[in-house]
């Protein structure tokens, strides 16, 4: 890690004396263009420090509120470099993850048993009109709330759908499109091929490729400052303003639970086995006035509609999470640049995945330099339960979260 830092402040001090360095206001990051206009680079980092606390709601009850744990963490540390080279047709990214958060789960042969810092790491080419090709790792084109930066985000963190059924960063290639009819009705278009096993991946090619593709459709034209993309109304838009967008995903021969995430599913022997997952996503964002609202369905099955995954012996050696989900959430943010939002998640994991899950959370959130410096707070109460259970708890105990979040970008 202080090598990573190290190289980070030679690079930048490097570029620094041989471009030229550009003011900027806080939350703009630096700025370092070449004498000769040959290249543009950005720089900033960003952290988020939490505070959690959670309860468990014994057999539902409200009256039996115990098992009190709590944790302070930093959530998300990380730095970020984006801008063009030789051309502004050519643009690029990379993002490193700094937190324990950020890169746990690289103790594997697939990952080559080291921590996983890389999140992003691509080249975008424009190479004809409105049509660009990127190269690399990053975001794959799902579900809107997946696609929103961690650091634009209305809550403490995403829903629980985005949780149990994005489909999230990959390795590929993606070709995007955009194309305006009329005046104002926007149209952006995606398709990307990439290897399926999630971010970091060394091991290589375990016998199939995802392809995902995705539609967007803004009826009253582009948000301010892409806000289609960021939650929260800060631009306070004086016409309404909306984003439509579908996602359908194909997952060949997945080897992960979860498709690019969860665990990889391997016998005894260390030999992988999969099925063909597919995802639909269906979500929107609304913006009028201070007031927003952002609304996803996702739908993740196996090809053959069983989420068990056996070995060549019959023996169950996996578990896909499968099944459907709802979230919806609403705020509207004060003059004052004070926010109050509402969420509502519900998941329905297929019979057998897991317990179902109705979410209601109430968030409070003070903006004080837009999302680049603010302070959030949510709570939250999970309820859980189980079909045809008669227990008293439904199958499963209700859990209570509060959270609180501080930001900060540079």
């Amino acid at each position: 890690m202080k090598r990573i830092l190290l190289l980070s402040f030679l690079i930048i001090t490097t570029l620094t004396a041989q471009a030229q360095l550009s003011e900027y206001s806080f939350g703009k990051g630096l700025h370092i263009y070449g004498k000769d206009s040959s290249f543009h680079m950005k720089f900033g980092m960003r952290f988020q420090n939490l505070f959690s606390n959670e309860w468990t709601v014994e057999d539902d009850d409200l009256s039996r509120i115990e098992d009190y744990d709590a944790n302070f963490l930093i959530r998300r540390a990380r730095l970020k470099w984006n801008g063009f080279a030789f051309t502004p047709k050519l643009k690029w990214k990379v993002e490193l993850g700094l937190s324990n958060r950020d890169i746990s789960g690289g103790d594997t042969p697939e990952h080559r048993n080291v921590a996983r810092i890389i999140l992003d790491a691509w080249a975008d080419w424009n190479f004809a009109g409105n049509f660009a090709l990127r190269i690399g790792q990053g975001k794959l084109p799902g579900n809107r709330e997946r696609v929103v930066s961690s650091g634009n985000l209305q809550f403490v963190d995403r829903s629980r759908l985005n949780s149990r059924y994005n489909i999230d960063r990959d390795f590929g290639l993606m070709l995007t499109h955009h194309m305006t009819l009329g005046k104002n009705f926007y149209i952006k278009e995606y398709a990307s091929l990439s290897q399926g096993e999630g971010r970091d991946i060394t091991a290589g090619y375990n016998g199939g490729f995802d392809y995902t593709f995705r539609i967007e459709f803004l009826p009253f034209g582009k948000f301010q400052s892409k806000g289609d993309y960021v939650n929260v109304d800060l631009k306070r838009e004086q016409k309404p303003k909306l984003a439509i967008g579908v996602s359908y995903d194909i997952n060949d021969n997945a080897i992960r639970e979860r498709g690019q995430l969860g665990d990889f599913i391997q016998d005894s022997n260390g030999d992988y086995f999969g099925k063909t997952l597919y995802t639909v996503f269906a979500d929107l964002m609304f913006k009028y006035k201070g007031f927003s609202v952002m609304a996803e369905y996702a739908n993740k099955q196996t090809e053959d509609g069983d989420y068990n995954v056996y070995d060549d012996n019959g023996i169950q050696v996996g578990t896909f999470y499968t099944g459907q989900a709802l979230n919806v959430q609403a705020g509207y943010l004060f003059n004052s640049n004070y926010e109050i939002a509402l969420r509502m998640t519900s998941n329905r994991p297929d019979f057998g995945v897991a317990a179902n899950e109705n979410e209601y959370g109430i968030g409070f959130s003070k903006y004080f330099v837009g999302h680049k410096l603010k302070v959030q707070t949510d709570i939250n109460y999970r309820q859980r339960y189980v079909y045809g259970s008669t227990a008293p708890n439904q199958g499963s105990d209700d859990k209570l979260y509060w959270r609180v979040q501080m930001d900060l970008h540079f």
